[in-house]
């Protein structure tokens, strides 16, 4: 716990400057699931109301999948949460930066507190009513920020291991729909399933292959 409060410190220094500069509503925005060929992308705004934690709070990608959980737990009892879904079909539409976008905008109008102050992870220009800060690997320099990034990734974890009970043949449980060799294996040997992201390369490429059997 006392680690764990530590490292909590030293991803305050932004959020601590800013409620100096009279600020009291910072919100930390982050997404997860840019990278996948199937599935939502999700983001999650956090404003914090105590910045006390006793579990470890980080950038989403450096901690396990129990931590993540346990720590999620903590930040719904200890901050306002805002979630944006953006599935698969408006992602093929508008593309995936229009449809990360349209995410964040999301979560952002989705917390009960408007904001005062948003710092994003990454150089993803979102429109809002206050001013916005984009901040390069934010989720490992930023509270609220590794907060929106623990949100957004268990969110949409949840989302592939219900999937994964529909399209049993693909492992989503596992892979949560990234390309991995499991998956790629999967596709060459179904096809894409309706949650795939046809505009994305790989199902393209697959389609093109296979489009003349019907597999797709």
């Amino acid at each position: 716990m006392r680690k764990a409060r530590m490292h909590a410190n030293r991803l305050l220094s932004r959020e601590k400057r800013l409620s100096k500069s009279g600020y009291r509503f910072i919100a930390g925005v982050d997404e997860a699931g840019r990278g996948p060929l199937a599935g939502p992308v999700v983001a999650g705004a956090v404003i914090l109301n105590d910045f006390r934690f006793k579990e470890r709070i980080d950038d989403s990608k450096k901690l396990s999948a129990k931590m993540r959980e346990r720590a999620y737990r903590e930040i719904l009892l200890k901050a306002v949460v805002g979630i944006g879904v953006v599935d698969e079909k408006v992602i093929d539409k508008i593309n995936i930066y229009q449809a990360t976008i349209k995410a964040m905008s999301a979560a952002l109008a989705n917390l009960e507190v408007p904001p005062d102050y948003v710092i994003v992870d990454g150089n993803v220009r979102i429109p809002a009513k206050c001013p916005v800060k984009c901040v390069i690997r934010g989720d490992s320099s930023s509270l609220s920020i590794a907060c929106a990034s623990i949100v957004a990734k268990v969110t949409r974890d949840r989302i592939m291991v219900k999937y994964d009970k529909i399209f049993p043949q693909y492992g989503f449980a596992r892979h949560k729909g990234y390309p991995t060799r499991m998956h790629k294996e999967a596709l060459l040997a179904c096809g894409a399933s309706s949650i795939h992201r046809r505009s994305f390369r790989p199902i393209r490429e697959l389609r093109s292959l296979t489009l003349k059997s019907g597999a797709l």
